[in-house]
């Protein structure tokens, strides 16, 4: 690593199948040109569309990750994934407070896995409202995670409009509305920020089932910030770097039958 390399680190659950979490995070950091590093929140057994069990690191342990590499490491920017529960999401926010207060922060606010688990203990939303959710950049939820911050279904360009504003008022921060679940050829994205709305569009990839496509488009947003770019050219450029590392997916035929896709973070665009 040379001095002119950025620096991001990332505090997030391990996935043991890699297309999600921290290793999808690496993963995009090294990209994208970007030194990553890592906080482990929680280990996680899992497989795309199926989590078997989680086990949360101690909150001194996640601590004593944090308090080390911000320490050490001229840390460009910072993102987080999966924090699992009330203890790890404020332990989390205090250590930004304390130690990394002034690192653009892009918080992914995980809540249930692609294929319908639920990651996050539901007692723990108000901690993300009340400790984390203040002290970030920019939030990243899709429309299932802006249903349940609302207490709303989110199911149309219309309810999304609205979702973006309303979470963006609540929460005072950036807000990027991710649009991929709706029907319809491209995947829409609205970032809501300094008062605009700002629109982000790719065809959508059909025929793919994967996971980790929040965990990589949070993750190189992040880089981009790291890299000192702005954030509608973080965001525009991630866009197009999650769109890659679908349409270019790897696949494989499961040993329990079906097939198993996962994103490529190595694609033809890097």
């Amino acid at each position: 690593m040379t001095k002119s390399t950025p620096v991001a680190l990332t505090i997030a659950g391990s996935d043991s199948s890699a297309g999600a979490g921290i290793q999808a995070d690496l993963k995009t950091f090294n990209a994208l040109g970007v030194y990553g590093l890592s906080a482990v929140t929680c280990i996680v057994a899992e497989i795309p569309g199926k989590v078997l069990q989680i086990e949360a690191i101690s909150a001194d342990m996640l601590h004593a990750q944090i308090d080390v590499l911000v320490k050490n490491f001229p840390i460009g920017a910072i993102k987080t994934g999966l924090l699992y529960s009330p203890e790890i999401i404020s332990t989390v926010a205090q250590a930004i407070v304390d130690l990394a207060c002034g690192i653009p922060l892009v918080v992914d606010p995980v809540i249930t896995a692609t294929g319908g688990d639920r990651l996050l203990r539901q007692e723990a939303i108000a901690n993300y409202e009340r400790e984390l959710f203040p002290l970030a950049t920019l939030i990243t939820p899709n429309l299932d995670e802006a249903g349940q911050l609302l207490g709303q279904k989110v199911s149309d360009r219309e309810s999304m409009q609205n979702a973006g504003a309303e979470l963006s008022r609540k929460f005072k921060s950036a807000i990027l509305l991710k649009g991929g679940h709706l029907s319809g050829d491209d995947a829409v994205d609205l970032l809501f920020a300094d008062g605009e709305v700002v629109e982000f569009s790719a065809p959508f990839v059909r025929d793919v089932s994967t996971h980790g496509t929040g965990c990589t488009y949070s993750a190189a947003i992040t880089a981009g910030l790291a890299s000192g770019r702005p954030l509608r050219e973080s965001i525009a450029g991630a866009k197009q770097f999650v769109t890659a590392c679908i349409e270019h997916h790897f696949r494989w035929e499961s040993k329990t039958g079906g097939k198993i896709d996962a994103l490529n973070h190595r694609t033809k665009e890097t």
